[in-house]
């Protein structure tokens, strides 16, 4: 009988076994290949946007510290992320997530969250959510107690009301509802563009006229009245453990006065989030349309599986939606007028945080929150342009 294994594959005899295994270290030791991600020993690390390592809705952790405090104590990943960004999402003073978060452009505050459980590969979203504070534990629960990964609008919140979640009438705070009043007395009342118009509009037509909404948003920013980075505010939150089991989550109450019932790139898996338990995981904040249109954190997780670095994997994405950006949303010098982020974690625990402008326009560093063996604390934001 010959040597087989179900007569279709020989069986590697010593000296080849051998051979294949060494080869296969040396691989592993020069950081050769997609395929050898899953030899790689797992350092825990969790990481996220910069507001991740700022809110504490008044007690001593932040969103990283406690995400990874649970995480090495044995609680599930996914379940540990949620936790973190949790504070984040009930804290009254940020105004980019959750309760207080910045409303629509009727003064509604609406939100949107995604989820994935890379080892269970599970997943689950909810978008234009109202009345719930914790629209990150809403998506959990799409993902472990249904068959979908996206519910929406009164259907969310009606599954919501079922899974026993608290409803409220309004999550605006007294800050939320002075900063629509605010942008309400600044505003043209029609300040929805025509399309026409727009499609005909030059990059100086831009700088004066378009967009009436936000650019009254970026003034008030320019005021102190709102924090710049919460325009497009959100967090993303994405960590492994020492088994490699990677997981993430974004929340956010999405673009500062949107047109009523707009959906960004949050709640959309391969958009605002994607996780793959074999190579890591990418999540984003920005400008949630430019995202959209390229699914770009699943790009970035396929570059991961391609075995590129976490930066490189980012800035691959970056340059993906720079090529696919249409000319109105582009500088005079052909440079993006908006900012996308993206915090990459590989399985090994590696990590980077990208954006198109590291710096801000008055030079200050952007940064990410990162935390680890070492502590929580901030990283830089590398830039592919500045």
């Amino acid at each position: 009988m010959s040597n087989t294994n179900n007569d279709r594959s020989p069986l590697l005899d010593r000296r080849t076994f051998l051979g294949v295994s060494t080869t296969i270290g040396a691989m592993a030791a020069a950081g050769v290949g997609p395929a050898i991600a899953q030899f790689r020993a797992s350092r825990p690390v969790v990481i996220s946007s910069a507001n991740g390592f700022v809110a504490t809705n008044g007690g001593s952790e932040t969103c990283v510290e406690r995400a990874y405090r649970l995480m090495t104590e044995g609680t599930d990943v996914l379940d540990a992320l949620i936790a973190g960004v949790n504070i984040v999402e009930l804290d009254p003073e940020d105004s980019s997530v959750g309760y207080g978060g910045l409303p629509d452009a009727e003064g509604h505050v609406t939100l949107d969250s995604c989820c994935m459980h890379g080892p269970l590969k599970r997943a689950g979203g909810v978008a234009a959510l109202q009345g719930v504070r914790t629209p990150s534990l809403v998506a959990r629960a799409v993902a472990d107690l249904t068959d979908h990964h996206l519910l929406v609008d009164r259907g969310a919140q009606d599954f919501a009301r079922q899974m026993g979640f608290t409803i409220e009438d309004d999550l605006n705070t007294d800050l939320s509802r002075r900063r629509y009043l605010e942008w309400r007395r600044r505003i043209d009342p029609a300040h929805y563009p025509d399309p026409q118009r727009q499609a005909n509009l030059t990059p100086a037509d831009i700088n004066r006229f378009s967009n009436a909404s936000l650019k009254v948003a970026e003034q008030m920013a320019a005021d102190g009245l709102i924090d710049p980075e919460h325009l497009f505010g959100t967090i993303n939150c994405n960590g492994v453990n020492r088994n490699g089991d990677v997981c993430g989550v974004t929340t956010t109450s999405g673009l500062a006065w949107k047109i009523p019932g707009r959906v960004g790139d949050s709640p959309i898996l391969g958009a605002g989030l994607y996780v793959h338990n074999d190579f890591g995981a990418a999540g984003s904040t920005g400008r949630g349309e430019a995202n959209l249109y390229n699914l770009a954190s699943f790009l970035v997780v396929e570059e991961l599986r391609r075995g590129a670095d976490p930066k490189d994997a980012g800035m691959a994405a970056l340059r993906r939606i720079w090529e696919n950006t249409e000319r109105r949303l582009l500088l005079d010098n052909g440079e993006p007028a908006f900012d996308v982020n993206f915090y990459v974690l590989g399985k090994d625990g590696r990590h980077a945080g990208v954006a198109f402008y590291g710096t801000s326009a008055s030079g200050n560093q952007r940064n990410y929150a990162v935390c680890d063996e070492n502590g929580g604390r901030h990283e830089p934001i590398e830039g592919l342009i500045r």
